[in-house]
């Protein structure tokens, strides 16, 4: 575990029915681009929902639809046993609203944005669990890090050459390589969350 990240995981409630899906990937990969993708096609089906995150950041900071709040009020919520799965990450706290095993026991298929190194609480969480990987070459990664304008050339280096190790692929894992047409990514991903719903998806 890095030293910056600190993981949570409540205590597990059986969840029999529904399968949790759990998307990571290093920065540049494209990761909510792809999942903005599955969650279009998926818009009329009742039985996939997409998992509203609890982050420490203000709700017009760009990127993911989430709910925002404070530092204090995440501490207190997850002391309050609200988050199946919580961590933090660069100066921020995540958290997987409890809401979600309620959902699972009643057969969904649930898709949440996680962390690599969150997998394990994960893992303990959720016994229907699959974990996709979004990943991509190096140099689409370097280049879209680069278009972003947040980090210098070294510290996009660094971040690739910290990523490398970090991707660590267990058995019940499927990659996706986002390096070409968002289509093509998107749709693996598509088929794959499909593959929970059955023959009628």
């Amino acid at each position: 575990m890095r030293a910056e990240e600190e993981i949570a995981s409540a205590r597990p409630r059986p969840v029999a029915a529904g399968t949790m899906v759990v998307v990571v990937g290093p920065s540049g990969a494209g990761k909510d681009s792809v999942m903005s993708y599955a969650a279009r096609h998926f818009a009329d089906e009742p039985r996939l929902g997409f998992v509203r995150r609890v982050i420490t950041r203000p709700t017009d900071a760009g990127g993911e639809a989430h709910e925002a709040i404070d530092a204090a009020g995440f501490r207190a919520r997850a002391a309050a046993g609200d988050f199946a799965v919580s961590w933090d990450a660069h100066g921020l706290s995540y958290g997987i609203p409890r809401e979600t095993f309620d959902r699972l026991a009643g057969g969904m298929t649930l898709v949440a944005n996680g962390s690599r190194s969150a997998l394990p609480a994960f893992a303990e969480a959720y016994g229907r669990l699959k974990v996709v990987l979004i990943t991509a070459r190096a140099d689409i990664l370097a280049a879209r890090l680069a278009a972003r304008g947040r980090e210098s050339g070294e510290a996009i280096a660094r971040r690739l050459d910290r990523a490398v190790p970090e991707i660590v692929v267990a058995a019940d894992t499927v990659v996706i390589d986002n390096s070409g047409a968002l289509e093509e990514a998107g749709d693996a991903l598509v088929r794959l969350l499909s593959s929970t719903l059955g023959p009628d998806s």
